[in-house]
């Protein structure tokens, strides 16, 4: 394989792989704020804690997400392991939205229905900078590439055995 195909490969993987992470991120995002604006409207809770709890809401709804969609074929080895980093990163991003909502809210008093969704989103959107790299990167690690290729090797036929032995002697 040319350099200039793998790194197609590579970015085609990377694009389907950033797809798939907006689907759940969208998804999440409806879940968080219908949520966030249902403990608002319904209850008597200050504006960042409703948001710390429609938070947590939505962390759990991206896991499963997650894990059963964007990175199904990540390794599941260590399942522990990789909740534990999904929590903890999760938290230090849940840090990031909400300390934007906290401060646009209580430092500088953009208190109100438009504002909290507003800063809310903002926060969001920050914080799912920080979530993606840290979910590809640490939580929801790929298979190395040499395992994939025995995995295919393996479930392959006779004849595309031969059609790739075939494709790689014309290079």
């Amino acid at each position: 394989m040319s350099r200039l195909s793998a790194l197609n490969t590579r970015l085609r993987l990377l694009y389907r792989e950033i797809a798939k992470f907006g689907v759940v991120g969208i998804a999440g995002i409806g879940v968080n704020l219908v949520v966030f604006n249902l403990l608002r409207e319904t209850t008597h809770l200050q504006t960042v804690r409703a948001s710390i709890i429609a938070t947590t809401v939505s962390i759990a709804f991206n896991y499963v997400g997650f894990r059963y969609f964007t990175y199904r074929d990540a390794d599941r080895s260590g399942r522990g392991r990789e909740i534990g980093l999904f929590v903890f990163f999760s938290a230090i991003g849940a840090l990031i939205e909400n300390g934007v909502l906290f401060l646009a809210t209580y430092g500088m008093g953009w208190d109100g229905p438009l504002a909290n969704n507003f800063f809310k989103f903002l926060g969001i959107g920050v914080a799912t900078l920080f979530r993606f790299w840290s979910y590809r990167t640490w939580v929801f690690r790929s298979l190395p590439a040499k395992a994939v290729e025995q995995a295919e090797a393996i479930l392959m036929t006779d004849a595309e055995h031969a059609a790739r032995a075939n494709a790689t002697r014309k290079y």
